[in-house]
């Protein structure tokens, strides 16, 4: 199938998968115009891929997950160990937004909000601490 059948049985731009093949994570054969020609397979990795890149995992993460995903010899606990880190991750990012939240949720609170240009909100952003 041509990229843009590919595109749309996967969800994925046509430059999505363009830049999946340009990295290596995707390898589809080509028709005798010359012209990618996607299989199956082709679509069930890109699917695959957005699934993993809808979770948080990057690129490489999902290089990772690929190989043990074609990988029938493979141990789950690698799998796993990959899944943990990328859980210890994220609970890092909820946390810096949790504070984050805080910080700003004070300077709105601090900012009376009316005609007057003081505003604790551009001062702190300034460096201008009240």
């Amino acid at each position: 199938m041509n990229i843009g059948t590919a595109s749309e049985k996967s969800g994925l731009p046509p430059k999505t998968i363009r830049y999946y093949e340009d990295i290596g994570l995707l390898s589809p054969g080509r028709a005798g115009n010359g012209y990618r020609d996607y299989s199956i397979a082709d679509v069930h990795r890109l699917k695959f891929l957005q699934r993993s890149r809808g979770l948080g995992f990057s690129v490489e993460e999902c290089r990772q997950l690929l190989s043990l995903y074609g990988d029938t010899g493979r141990e789950s606990a690698e799998v796993k160990a990959i899944a943990e880190t990328k859980l210890v991750e994220i609970d890092r990012k909820i946390a810096e937004l949790k504070a984050l939240r805080v910080t700003l949720g004070h300077l709105v609170e601090a900012c009376h909000g009316n005609h007057r240009p003081e505003c604790p909100i551009l001062e702190d952003l300034a460096g201008h601490h009240h």
